[in-house]
This record gives C-alpha cells, structure tokens and sequence, in this order.
C-alpha cells in the first residue's frame, strides 16, 4: 500500500481541512469554488475558466472513470489544485486513458482527498469566495498563512490574456461561407466542436487581438468565449466588442464574454458571493417563457439593476434560484449572449439551440438558406 502523506487545506479566514496527499507533492494557491457536478470532472479540470481556482469537487468519488483524451478542453489541467473526499486511481471504463492519479503527477497538480468537502461547501457557501491553499509539503499552518497572504485576489485579477492562445489557428470547413471571428478569452474546445458541428469556419484570435486584426479576415460574425478572471478591467476586450458593436456586426458571447458585452454596452459587473458552477441551474428563457436545465461555471455576473436601466439592452434569461442575470440581448444591435454554458461539456443538451440561433443569423446575413437545428451536437 501507498504510504498516505498529510495534506492541509487552509482557508483564508483561517478555517484548517487535514487530509491526505493526492496527484502530486507540493503546495498551491487560488480563490476556492465548489462545483456540484457528479460527472465531467475531466472537462472541468481543463476548462480554462477555472485557472486562478482551488476547486472543490462535491461528488464522493473523483477518478472513477479513468481519464480520455477526447474530453479535455483545453490542453492541459487549468485548476490550480484539488478538493475531494475520495481520489479514485482505479477505473472501470475501458476507454480510459489512464487513472486520474497518473494524470495530476504528469501535469504536476497539487490535491487533498480524506477532507469533508460537505463541510468545506457549506463554509464557502456561508462566508463566500476566499483565497486558500493546499500543501503536502508542510503542514505548518503558520508558514501557509504568510504564504496565503501574498496570494493577490481574484477580483482586479486579468487572467485571459495568460490562458489564451498565442497564435491565431483555423478549425472547420475552409470553404465555409459562415466565418466565424472568435475572442478566444480561455475558450473551451467544445464550444469550436459545437460551431464547426453546424458548418462554420472558425478563426480563433488572441485575447489581445483587436477589431481591426479580426475584421481583416473577412469574418460573417464574432463570438466572444468564457474565461477566467475579473471583466471589469480587461479594457482591451470591451474595447474589441465595441468596436464590433460600432460596425454593426452579428456577435454572440458566452460566460465572460457575456460579461464583456454587457460593460461594453455601459452595463456593470461585480464580484458574486460565491458564483455558480454546477450541472443542473435552472434558467427561464423569458423571451420563449421556456426553462432550460444549464451547466455553468463563473463567479462574476451583471448588475441587474444597471442591465434594467439601459435603454439599449433587455434581459433574455433569468436564473430560477437566485433570479440572477442569465442572458441578455442588444436591442439595436444583431447582439446576444448568455452567462452559462450551452456547450454544456458535460451537461444537458438544453441550450444548444443558442448555436443555433447564431450560426441562422449568419446564414441570413449572406442569404444562406437554413438548417434544421442541431439538437445532439
């Protein structure tokens, strides 16, 4: 048998989790969240929104499905470190790549198993987000707490630009007529599958790519992704989307880039209590006055009093717990966006007709005749 190494988990008010060492040996650091998924562990570890974070897994057993390839999205495990009751190493689906033990050593990924992640939620849901740390090199709580000090906090924190890609790249059909421009902000790779799927020709573009470097590539229209950190000072992506807003282009964002369009429109965001990331948020689509079951993942969203002030911006989705913003549209512009995840990857398969709606605008534009909506991809 393994010999167990003791792991901590300190919180920045202080409160102390001991458990045992998972992945690699070490420390890490990040604002801690929670997320109340059962399956999916794999695409949540690698969805670049969650870079900067220490998460928390609520199910019991993380791992017990392997690892694959085809589930990544993004190329490598974006979470600083993980929370869990119980680091499964053996799996039982044939398709598996490998046990989840293996992977957090190759990607040098921190852990704790053997902690009540019941009692941890419950804090965090208590006293909202805070930063935290997780060691298997020390369990000295006095040198964590100086180490957790220095630890900046993730509101003022710019993080899409350092997750972003580097190069532009090109993924689709290239004799597509529907091109699409897209802000790659820390984009999920399911949500390039779910527009190539229904027949686009996807452009991904730095974060730091302007209107004009977009523009160039003769796009039908722009998609603006999710990501990590605080929107409220990513000035150089609300000045994008203004710009895209100004040349009265079609434009669809998701997750942060919801966030985006709505600052970038004179509506203001702010840092939530503890955020929403979980497989099953009820949202209404007030507009169709249907409910969707939704995936989601983000701890910023937009100030419902500033979206019912604006004269240029209505509310499209409302969520059904909290009655928090879910989804809003410009009434002057060919302009939408969503807070949640209607790629899911994982999730329901609710809201990919959002896809839909997108790749139909574009299709009118250039007078291309539409199709049936892809409801399984």
């Amino acid at each position: 048998m393994t010999e167990k190494i003791p792991a901590v988990l300190l919180l920045e008010d202080g409160a102390v989790f001991r458990g045992w060492s998972a992945g690699s040996v070490g420390t890490t650091t990040g604002e801690i969240c929670f997320n109340t998924g059962m399956t999916g562990y794999q695409e949540i570890f690698t969805d670049p929104s969650y870079f900067g974070q220490i998460l928390v897994a609520t199910h019991v057993h993380i791992g017990n499905y392997g690892v694959n390839k085809e589930e990544v999205q993004s190329d490598s495990i974006k979470i600083s470190g993980l929370v869990c009751k119980s680091f499964n190493v053996f799996h039982t689906r044939k398709l598996s790549d490998g046990d989840i033990e293996s992977y957090f050593q190759k990607e040098n990924k921190v852990a704790i198993q053997g902690v009540d992640t019941r009692a941890i939620v419950r804090h965090v849901r208590s006293k909202g987000a805070m930063n935290a740390i997780i060691s298997s090199e020390t369990t000295d709580i006095v040198s964590l707490k100086e180490k957790l000090d220095q630890v900046p906090h993730m509101a003022g924190l710019e993080l899409s630009s350092v997750v972003s890609t580097r190069d532009a790249y090109e993924l689709g059909d290239p004799n597509s007529k529907v091109r699409v421009a897209a802000l790659d902000l820390g984009i999920k790779k399911h949500i390039i599958d779910s527009l190539v799927q229904r027949g686009c020709l996807v452009r991904v573009f730095p974060a730091k790519a302007t209107f004009t470097e977009m523009k160039a590539w003769n796009p039908i229209g722009y998609f603006i992704s999710n990501g990590p950190g605080d929107p409220a000072v990513m000035d150089y992506a609300i000045q994008t989307v203004k710009s895209i807003l100004n040349d009265n282009r079609i434009l669809f964002g998701i997750c942060l880039g919801h966030q985006i369009l709505a600052l970038a429109s004179g509506i203001s965001t702010f840092k939530m209590h503890n955020g929403h990331r979980g497989l099953n948020h009820p949202v209404k689509n007030i507009i169709t006055g249907r409910c969707e079951i939704t995936s989601q993942n983000h701890g910023f969203g937009v100030d419902p009093e500033a979206i019912n002030n604006s004269k240029n911006c209505e509310v499209t989705h409302i969520n059904l717990n909290d009655h928090s913003i879910e989804g809003m549209r410009r009434l002057d512009k060919k302009a939408f966006s969503v807070q949640y995840h209607p790629e899911a990857a994982p999730g329901p398969h609710d809201s990919r007709y959002l896809f839909d709606d997108f790749v139909g605008m574009m299709k009118e534009n250039i007078g291309v005749e539409k199709e049936p909506s892809v409801t399984s991809a």
